[in-house]
């Protein structure tokens, strides 16, 4: 062979390899907290909570500042994993907080139907290979009588420590709902418990709260060397990835912390947070000290885990091809936490209880940054199918991509809408955020709130007779949604649509 000739076979080859390192698809690994406020890290404003490893993750990635879930877990994890609005899978609550009647309520589902596609099963379609670690709460503990929607009354659990329901769950029939016949390889941790506490009789006033070893969750298998919940879940993820780095994988990592019961991490942590100084500016660290620094606690184990896992993939050269979300499902437990700047909490409708800490990630394609762009958990799904160049989904996305986003390109904003049609800690309503406004209507009463977040994030005044003019165009918006979607409205609702 002349030398030229080799020349132009080494360009060849250097060409085709560099396709193929171009045509790989990135991992994906998806870290959601739950229950862990908006300005519950350092990242966000908070200058009590310590979260040192997210501070300087975000610091090299993209924060959204108006990143948005639904006020309590069933809801938000439905419409993340299947990209769907409320109405569409019947979620609109975890149905054992629901209150009041069938009449002022439509009461929700608890598992996902089979007709409603997760984001896993594309994606293992496309080559993925997928694990699903923590919470899952997409299944009830009796799917088989989630039947003839609208029900007479909310759905009910098993009592904590009780057992009985998990034969049924085993089985094919039931097993449907689960992650592993819902597109993931394995599943640790995940059913249909909300908090890690129920596989004690005793509950939340049980020592362990289900975070300490034995966890007592027959879908995470005793292990010798047990001794933390999230630290498990985190060594199990990283065991997964190194098993499967080979190819693409994607880590649905749902950290069943800092939801209650708050169990301290370790008493030199909790005599830490005892000791501080409150935050003057949050308030976080002035009231129910004792309940807030052991809530503490659980958020810096999540920081600590969140650096196991990048410094694995560091360390074995997986960064510039994994992108990385940080999340919440949905605002801080009143109970848990607190914060001056928002109103509400987990559970209501205000900032406090939808708004949350979110991150993106992947070193060398996103730059560092933040973005006031309103996002919302719907988005995630079609983001996936971009990223792993999944072009043939069929199936219903209320969601839209946030690629443009994040590759620096025009990207057209839109209204986001809820619609809740139970009652918890708010009546039931639909809202929608435009721009600096959002609107609030409650279903059964037809009256409005209107507030300006930009001037007023704390939703402190009510400008819904101040702007008629923005109420109207707002509601307008709101209806026609409602209207072109067919939301159903409880049956004691004075609304046409």
């Amino acid at each position: 062979m002349s030398m030229y000739a080799k020349v132009i076979f080494i360009i060849l080859v250097y060409s085709m390899l560099s396709s193929c390192v171009e045509e790989k698809k990135p991992n994906i690994v998806f870290i959601m907290a739950d229950d862990l406020g908006w300005q519950d890290v350092g990242f966000m404003g908070s200058k009590w909570f310590e979260t040192p490893n997210l501070d300087q993750f975000a610091a090299e990635s993209l924060v959204f500042n108006n990143a948005y879930m639904y006020p309590t877990c069933s809801p938000s994890r439905a419409a993340l994993l299947t990209g769907k609005h409320s109405f569409r899978t019947g979620i609109y609550n975890v149905p054992v907080l629901e209150r009041g009647n069938a009449e002022d309520n439509i009461f929700s589902n608890w598992s996902v139907g089979l007709e409603h596609p997760m984001y896993s099963e594309p994606l293992q379609k496309a080559g993925y290979r997928l694990i699903h670690l923590g919470k899952w709460h997409l299944v009830g503990p009796a799917p088989e009588l989630e039947v003839n929607q609208p029900y007479q009354q909310h759905l009910s659990q098993p009592g904590n420590g009780n057992l009985d329901w998990l034969e049924k769950h085993l089985k094919p029939a039931i097993q449907a709902y689960y992650p592993l016949r819902r597109g993931f390889n394995k599943n640790v941790g995940g059913t249909w418990w909300g908090d890690p506490a129920r596989g004690y009789i005793d509950g939340y006033q049980s020592e362990s709260g289900g975070y300490k070893a034995p966890f007592k969750n027959p879908f995470i298998e005793d292990k010798a060397d047990d001794e933390w919940l999230t630290d498990r879940l985190t060594t199990e993820a990283i065991d997964f990835i190194d098993q499967n780095k080979g190819e693409p994988f994607f880590v649905n990592l749902h950290f069943y912390a800092p939801h209650r019961p708050t169990v301290p991490r370790n008493k030199e942590w909790l005599q830490k947070f005892m000791n501080k100084m409150p935050d003057a500016v949050t308030g976080q660290g002035e009231k129910n000290l004792e309940e807030i620094a052991g809530y503490a606690t659980m958020i810096e184990s999540i920081d600590e885990n969140v650096k196991r896992i990048l410094d694995y993939l560091d360390a074995e050269g997986l960064r510039e091809n994994t992108i990385i979300i940080f999340t919440s499902d949905n605002g801080y437990n009143g109970i848990q936490s607190g914060t001056n700047t928002l109103r509400g909490a987990k559970g209501t409708v205000y900032e406090g209880g939808i708004r949350v800490p979110a991150v993106i990630n992947w070193k060398g394609h996103i730059n560092p940054g933040k973005s006031n762009t309103p996002i919302c958990g719907m988005d995630y799904f079609p983001t996936f199918l971009d990223l792993a160049r999944v072009d043939d989904f069929q199936g219903e996305l209320d969601g839209n991509s946030l690629f443009p986003i994040l590759s620096e390109k025009p990207f057209n904003e839109r209204p986001l809408y809820w619609h809740i049609a139970s009652t918890y800690k708010n009546p039931p309503c639909s809202i929608i955020r435009k721009g600096e406004w959002k609107l609030i209507q409650f279903l059964n009463d037809g009256k409005l709130e209107l507030y300006n977040l930009a001037d007023d994030l704390k939703e402190s005044n009510n400008l819904a007779e101040e702007k008629r003019e923005v109420s109207n165009r707002l509601l307008a918006m709101l209806t026609t949604w409602r209207k072109e979607n067919n939301v159903p409205l409880p049956p004691a609702s004075v609304l046409e649509y």
